[in-house]
C-alpha cells in the first residue's frame, strides 16, 4: 500500500477581526477600514452585532458561507488595546490563534489592493502590535486593505500620516471603497470555503478598480 501523501490542514477562520477605533469622531475614516469591512460581512451573512462588555466589542456570531460557525468582532478598546478585546474572545471559545482573521488599514498598499497573509509581524500597526501581543503568536491569517499613502509624503514624517490615517476618503474614494469591500466578503468567503491559502491566490493577484463605463 502506498503510503498518502499528509495534506496540510485547511486555515478557516472561525472569528473575524476587524480593527478600528470606537467613537462617532473615527467613523468612517481610513483607519477604521476593519470596521467597516466587519460591518460588511455582518450585513451579507445577517449576522447582527451587539456590544458586549465581556469582549469588551461589538460582537456578533452566526453561519458563514460553507456552513460553518463564525464569530464576528469589532473591538471597543481602542486601536492599541485591540488584542485584549480578542484575547478575551478566544480565550472563552478557547480558539487557537490560527483561527482567527485580523482585517485591517495598510498604508503601504495602495487603494484598491488588498493582501491575505498567513502570518507575519505587527508591519508598525498599533493594532497588530497588541494583537500578536495578546495572542503571543504571530501565527494567524490577516488581511490588510490597502488606504494608500499621503502624496509627497516621507516615512517620518508623522503628523502628516497621521492626518491622512485619521482622515476620511473622498467621494470618489469611497465610490471605490465600497467595490474593495464587497471583494473583501468575496475573499473572506472563499477562505471559508477552500482555506485561506487558495484564497490568498485570488485576493492578492486583484487590484479593485472603478470600472468607468460603469
Amino acid at each position: 500500500m502506498t503510503e498518502v501523501e499528509k495534506q496540510p490542514a485547511l486555515v478557516i477562520p472561525q472569528l473575524i477581526v476587524g480593527l478600528g477605533n470606537p467613537e462617532p469622531k473615527y467613523d468612517q475614516t481610513r483607519h477604521n477600514i476593519g470596521f467597516a469591512a466587519v460591518d460588511a460581512l455582518a450585513r451579507a451573512w445577517q449576522i447582527p452585532l451587539a456590544e458586549n462588555r465581556k469582549f469588551q466589542g461589538s460582537f456578533g456570531e452566526g453561519i458563514a458561507p460553507g456552513g460553518g460557525k463564525v464569530r464576528l468582532l469589532k473591538p471597543l478598546t481602542y486601536m492599541n488595546r485591540s488584542g485584549q478585546s480578542i484575547q478575551a474572545v478566544t480565550s472563552w471559545y478557547k480558539l487557537p490563534p490560527e483561527s482567527v482573521l485580523i482585517i485591517y488599514d495598510d498604508m503601504d498598499l495602495p487603494l484598491g489592493k488588498t493582501r491575505l497573509r498567513l502570518s507575519g509581524s505587527a508591519g508598525g500597526h498599533n493594532g497588530m502590535k497588541s494583537t500578536i501581543s495578546h495572542l503571543s503568536s504571530q501565527n494567524f491569517p490577516r488581511l490588510r486593505i490597502g488606504i494608500g499613502k499621503p502624496k509627497g509624503v516621507g516615512d517620518d514624517d508623522n503628523s502628516e500620516t497621521v492626518s491622512h490615517v485619521l482622515g476620511r476618503f473622498s467621494a470618489a474614494e469611497n465610490k471605490l471603497m465600497s467595490l474593495v469591500l464587497d471583494f473583501v466578503v468575496e475573499c473572506v468567503e472563499l477562505s471559508f470555503k477552500q482555506g485561506v491559502e487558495k484564497a490568498m491566490n485570488r485576493c492578492n493577484s486583484r487590484t479593485v478598480e472603478i470600472n468607468p463605463g460603469g
